[in-house]
């Protein structure tokens, strides 16, 4: 019986150790002296808020827009991974896990607390009125919808793009290649690295130490359980040993299968809180307020509040623009490692609209409750209670509603299982960059990453530490937009290259050479070969086409070799120098049988397994979907002919 070999310990020297050194380093600093770490961080922040608020707006406003034009221009059709990949997921797992790792436990924190805090204390005008309820949703719509998704898409497409179209490894250096080419493989991109490891974890640890306020309220409202910070450490080693054998048990069998009960849960309680209350309100008000949002926002987006100046402007909206940039690292590699197979038009669809509708939806039946009670109901003490403790917002909110344990308990449960997919989201995240982006590492090796973060968490709590460490990672937002700018801009450049090689091989694949009758052509559409005909196809026709090709660009001086083997198949290189090489290669590639009645009878060894096996053409960008089998050599050489002249019409237009 053959072993499978165990996977090996492979860490980036350059990445593993300095990230934990500086965290330490960050983490003591940082306990050590909380009460000044905190007020220096705090004054960098306002001082940020005040001098390069409207930097953080154009940067979110650039972001919007660049992922509106992609979506309907012609580069959408481009795939994240070679041409003929297939997504991973389906669309009910991808969805799942991207909302998960996203923003899935803030949307339970602040589903009721920030509209109400929003329709109490407006930015501008009185608050508790008709105007200030509708004016609170459109606010948190705004801070929880399109921009927020669109600046994590961003990311992730090019992180994606760069790995899965480019072969470079999925850690957020590949996003500066454009920038610094090959340099990303040395301190220069080590670096870059370091520093998404470092906002990462610091990033997780904040919101798991936040996090677990909402859990031990939780439980103290529930199980009259002491709202004590020793509790809150025992929480969070809890909620990562969950972690751990999440991440262990892997991608599809642990985030994936976590991510997908929550959302389970997610859309029951949100129909159980919706039928339980003013059904018909909630769906008025909710439509009503998302037509307001979308006709409001890119007004919304630009409003610095330039002539009526307010402090509320740094502590909400541009809080929330540094916080989705700072958590970009995190997020858009997750996104991207579940994204493989999928079109650019499709994914930046799933990630921004999708979302934006369920968040827009959730904020409008929860927060849209909340407000109702206090504008209609008067019930004040709702808002007394989420102004003096926002954690304990949605568990009073419940308390006006049927079945208030059991809906308790449910959100009690989804808030710990979010948790747990956020941290072993982020531990899978952290391993892979200081792995040089492999996730086929040893669990004990991924598991580690989840112990840093809980000892990370636990001691800025102890210590105090937690909000320096927000107010730092929200600072950190500053010089990350500036890179992210040109790493875009690289991006810009790179796709528009790729569209325009697209373009020139788009013909599509020329008939058999023009000598074939027509009988012959109608009796190969009925042949189902076997994998051995196809390769013996490949070594006895395809190859010695592809040498005679090579051999007569020999003869214009242009180096060529043909390389045959059992995986992937013949393959012919052209060489270009410093230009774009041609790859022209012939591949096998199983597919399941037709309808049986119409498969050739004599097909005995393709019929016996319910497969058989094409001869696809596959060039640079992946998989052609044509098959050649059957034909001559001449006319291989035909086709071949015809997809490097494609090739060399892009290099004319690339120069131009």
């Amino acid at each position: 019986m053959t072993r499978l070999a165990r996977p090996e310990f492979s860490i980036d020297p350059a990445v593993f150790y300095p990230a934990l050194v500086l965290l330490a380093i960050g983490v003591v600093a940082v306990v050590t002296m909380p009460g000044d770490g905190a007020a220096v961080f705090a004054d960098l922040q306002a001082a940020i808020v005040k001098a390069a608020s409207w930097f953080y707006v154009l940067v979110i406003a650039l972001i919007a827009v660049m992922v509106l034009v992609l979506s309907v221009s012609r580069y959408g059709d481009i795939k994240l991974g070679p041409d003929h990949a297939e997504p991973d997921y389906g669309f009910l797992s991808w969805f799942s896990m991207l909302f998960a790792a996203g923003v899935g436990v803030g949307l339970l924190f602040y589903g009721v607390a920030e509209p109400v805090l929003h329709f109490l204390s407006p930015p501008v005008g009185e608050g508790g009125t008709e105007a200030a309820a509708a004016g609170a949703m459109q606010l948190t719509y705004l801070h929880w919808g399109f921009n927020a998704w669109a600046t994590y898409a961003a990311v992730a497409m090019v992180l994606a793009y760069f790995s899965y179209r480019h072969n470079l490894p999925l850690t957020l250096r590949s996003a500066f290649y454009p920038l610094i080419g090959d340099r990303i493989y040395g301190p220069m991109g080590a670096s870059v690295d370091v520093f998404a490891v470092i906002c990462t974890t610091c990033g997780i640890s904040v919101s798991l130490g936040l996090g677990v306020l909402q859990i031990n309220t939780g439980l103290n409202y529930l199980f009259g359980v002491a709202i004590d910070a020793w509790v809150q450490v025992l929480l969070i080693f809890a909620t990562m040993a969950v972690a751990t054998v999440s991440v262990i048990m892997g991608l599809d069998s642990g985030i994936k299968r976590l991510s997908e009960i929550n959302t389970v849960l997610a859309v029951s309680l949100l129909l159980l809180i919706l039928f339980a209350g003013p059904t018909a309100l909630l769906l008025s008000g909710t439509l009503q307020n998302f037509g307001g949002y979308i006709a409001s926002v890119v007004p919304r987006t630009f409003d610095l509040y330039v002539y009526a100046p307010t402090n509320w402007l740094g502590d909400w909206t541009i809080f929330y623009w540094g916080w989705w940039i700072s958590w970009t690292p995190f997020v858009g590699i997750f996104v991207a490692r579940i994204s493989r197979g999928r079109t650019i038009r499709e994914f930046l669809i799933g990630v921004t609209v999708v979302p934006t509708l369920f968040v827009c939806l959730w904020l409008g039946v929860l927060g849209g409750s909340g407000i109702e009670l206090i504008l209609n109901q008067g019930v004040t003490e709702l808002g007394d209670a989420i102004i003096d403790n926002p954690a304990v917002g949605l568990f009073r909110f419940l308390e006006f509603l049927p079945a208030t344990e059991l809906l308790s308990m449910i959100c009690l449960g989804m808030i710990v299982i979010f948790f747990v997919t956020s941290a072993d989201s982020g531990a899978m995240v952290l391993n892979m960059l200081s792995a040089r982006g492999r996730d086929d590492t040893p669990a004990l090796q991924r598991s580690i990453w989840t112990l840093v973060i809980a000892i990370t968490a636990s001691v800025l709590l102890l210590g105090g530490g937690l909000q320096a460490l927000q107010a730092a990672t929200i600072a950190s937002a500053l010089p990350f937009a500036i890179a992210l700018l040109g790493a875009f801009w690289g991006f810009a450049k790179s796709i528009r290259v790729d569209g325009a090689k697209r373009q020139a091989v788009s013909t599509p694949a020329p008939p058999p050479a023009q000598a074939q009758q027509w009988r012959e052509r109608l009796t190969n559409l009925f042949e189902y070969p076997a994998d051995s005909t196809v390769r013996a196809f490949q070594k006895n026709t395809v190859v010695p086409a592809m040498q005679a090709f090579a051999k007569e660009l020999a003869g214009h001086g242009v180096d060529a070799v043909v390389i045959n083997e059992a995986d992937p198949g013949a393959r012919l290189e052209v060489y270009h120098g410093n230009e774009v090489d041609f790859v022209y290669a012939v591949q096998e590639r199983s597919h399941s049988l037709p309808d049986a009645s119409i498969a050739a009878k004599d097909q005995v060894d393709a019929i016996v397994d319910g497969s058989f096996s094409r001869a696809e053409v596959h060039l640079a960008e992946g998989g052609q979907d044509y098959d050649v089998m059957g034909w001559s050599e001449e006319q291989i050489i035909v086709d071949i002919l015809n997809q490097y002249e494609d090739h060399l019409h892009f290099l004319h237009t690339v120069r131009s």
